[in-house]
């Protein structure tokens, strides 16, 4: 039987971001994001999030944000395997002043109209290489809803999640700028592989998919 495939994109993203990948025989149902409740958890979050899935033993994908939420679904249900991509396991795998931003709340000062703002910047950290996928990153941040956007930055700053999930598997780049190789431990590691590395090292990426998949 072909196992069930839910993905979930990152901060703020669609499907958009996977529209490269190459997932075998498997159809995605790509997970989509609803608007936060005042000051919810990302418990709650992820809860109201399952009847996006309606099928059992799914396997659960998720790219950079998308994966702590694969993660925490995950948490709710019997699920086949995780598959994480430029994302992390358990909140250690976050850079350590990504969590002091989250304990001195530095994130909640950042202006609203810089959030959104596309810049050489947001283009570096997130490893954007050629035009079209700058237009692309571009149309995503317009398209982002800022009060969703707010609750994730917060939500991933302040993660509570320690353990390893079993059947979790991991394919980071060497050149995420935005989560750091360092400070994670991948099953793979993309040689020169950046946060997007699912626009530009699709044709990798994708292998990775479908050979975890069928393990």
């Amino acid at each position: 039987m072909t196992p069930n495939v839910y993905v979930f994109s990152g901060l703020g993203a669609d499907e958009r971001v996977f529209q490269k990948i190459n997932f075998g025989e498997h159809t995605p149902c790509f997970i989509q994001w609803i608007e936060p409740l005042h000051n919810e958890s990302i418990a709650s979050y992820a809860q109201r999030l399952l009847v996006q899935i309606q099928d059992e033993k799914p396997i659960l994908i998720g790219l950079s944000f998308g994966g702590v939420m694969a993660v925490e679904v995950a948490k709710l249900l019997d699920y086949e395997k995780v598959i994480l991509i430029s994302s992390v396991k358990t909140c250690r795998e976050l850079p350590l002043y990504y969590r002091w931003i989250g304990v001195l709340n530095l994130h909640k000062l950042v202006p609203t109209s810089l959030l959104k703002k596309q810049t050489w910047f947001t283009n570096y950290f997130f490893g954007v290489e050629n035009n079209t996928d700058e237009q692309l990153l571009g149309q995503i941040l317009n398209d982002t809803s800022i009060t969703f956007l707010r609750w994730a930055i917060d939500a991933l700053v302040s993660w509570q999640h320690y353990a390893v999930l079993p059947r979790c598997y991991h394919i980071h780049g060497t050149t995420d700028w935005l989560l750091p190789v360092r400070f994670v431990t991948a099953n793979c590691s993309l040689k020169n592989g950046g946060h997007l590395m699912v626009l530009n090292k699709a044709e990798a990426v994708s292998r990775y998919i479908i050979k975890t998949i069928r393990l």
